[in-house]
């Protein structure tokens, strides 16, 4: 058997093989005599019919037949022939296969690309240096307190931070538009849900007041007809509201799961889970910085099969957060409704950024000999589960799946690739609130 490879551009190869025509008619034939020792046909008794119109009426369906058997049993050989390690599943063609003549057949699939690491000391990081001020306790144990507010009607005029009832109607040169009327509308004020300028209009004015104020809509607004226009909504005030905040009494601590200790032991629960945040999001700020940078110090390419395949992946998981954000189930949609709804370009950059990164990281483990710390990963199945009302149970689903554990362990390995890499960079403190720390994490979050 002869194996040329030919490079077809970028990573992508192709295996010329050649079969002896010896080989190719020996498979044939046996193929035929098996054919020809059951074959029922007429004028003949069964298994009776001479090999020749066996090959009459059966050739055909023994060549194809041998031809699949023959590239099927010679792939693993010349793939080993030709010392490639395919990163895709190769695409076969037969370019011939004449009687007495070789057969011939093409196997076209990426390669993994190779890699050489650069000088990993020059990661440069900005580690965030952030504490826990009782300034930051006060906001979390506001926002508990806000979340299980009261609303009192208030004989009063608007404020911020009421919640107001409303009908409004919006015009544009003096000309009502669509999406620009709402009776009862609820509209607390300060919470930016609606227009800056409309929720700020309302402050100052009793219920029962008819007002208009001006809203200028800004120049990037999704509505391109309103986007940077200057119009006049009519208001009603129905309603003012205002919230009343529970006492950190007995009840509310309870509700928290504070039995003893009082506010100061909320307050102390309080301050451990800020704290865990904190960590979260500094490990989550330095892993984005190392990876970033160890993309940018390798840009290489990426095989298109395995791209292919993050974007598949990708497109999943847009689905099911969709889905679950809007109680919509997407799984009914046909596959290519949903490719149509979300096209393979809108993933394929970030696609091929997930496959380089898993591919650099992947050398990075090789060549710093990183292996999987069994002890870590029992540590992050117990976080997990730390978070279920029965843990044990939690555990055990785990330990029952194969997938969920590979999972869970490719977060470890990938964890300690990065304090690795992290361990070798040129590292900056960089002080910062926990605030400012917190907003910047979720604006680094995906849409």
């Amino acid at each position: 058997m002869e194996v040329q490879v030919e490079t077809a551009g970028g990573l992508t190869r192709r295996l010329h093989v050649t079969i002896p025509a010896d080989r190719f008619e020996r498979e044939v034939g046996e193929r035929l005599k098996r054919l020809a020792g059951r074959a029922r046909v007429p004028g003949f008794r069964p298994g009776k019919a001479p090999l020749k119109v066996i090959q009459q009426q059966y050739g055909a369906d023994a060549r194809n037949d041998a031809v699949g058997e023959l590239v099927r049993q010679t792939w693993p050989e010349a793939l080993t022939q030709s010392t490639l390690q395919p990163a895709s599943s190769p695409n076969f063609n037969v370019t011939a296969e004449a009687v007495g003549q070789p057969l011939v057949y093409t196997a076209s699939f990426d390669v993994f690309p190779e890699i050489t690491l650069g000088d990993l000391s020059q990661i440069k990081i900005s580690r965030p240096v952030v504490e826990v001020t009782e300034a930051d306790v006060d906001r979390l144990v506001d926002n508990l307190r806000k979340a299980r507010r009261t609303l009192a009607v208030a004989e009063r005029a608007a404020q911020a931070g009421d919640v107001v009832t409303v009908d409004f109607e919006g015009k544009l040169d003096g000309e009502a538009f669509q999406g620009g009327k709402s009776d009862n509308a609820s509209i607390e004020i300060g919470e930016a849900r609606f227009l800056p300028d409309l929720e700020n209009g309302l402050i100052g004015h009793s219920a029962g007041e008819t007002f208009d104020v001006a809203v200028n809509f800004p120049a990037d607004y999704r509505n391109e007809a309103l986007a940077g226009k200057a119009t006049v909504f009519t208001i009603v005030m129905k309603e003012v509201r205002e919230p009343k905040l529970p006492e950190l009494d007995e009840e509310f601590l309870k509700v928290h799961g504070i039995d003893e200790g009082g506010p100061e032991a909320l307050r102390s629960k309080c301050r451990e889970a800020l704290e865990a945040e904190r960590t979260k999001a500094v490990t989550a700020r330095v892993k984005r910085e190392v990876m970033d940078q160890l993309h940018a110090m390798h840009p290489i390419d990426v095989p298109a099969g395995l791209v292919g395949e993050e974007v598949d992946r990708m497109r999943t998981e847009t689905i099911n957060r969709i889905g679950a954000n809007r109680g919509n189930d997407m799984s009914k949609m046909k596959p290519e409704q949903l490719k149509a709804m979300l096209p393979g370009e809108m993933f394929e950059p970030g696609a091929k950024g997930r496959v380089a990164l898993g591919l650099l990281v992947g050398e990075v483990i090789t060549s710093r000999q990183i292996s999987i710390d069994p002890a870590r990963v029992d540590l992050a199945l117990d976080n997990i589960a730390g978070d279920f009302e029965d843990p044990e149970e939690v555990r055990q689903l785990y330990r029952s799946r194969e997938d969920l554990m590979q999972r869970l362990r490719s977060v470890v390995l990938e964890e300690q690739v990065v304090e690795t890499l992290a361990a070798g960079a040129q590292v900056t403190d960089e002080p910062m609130s926990l605030e400012d720390l917190l907003k910047s994490q979720q604006q680094a979050q995906p849409a």
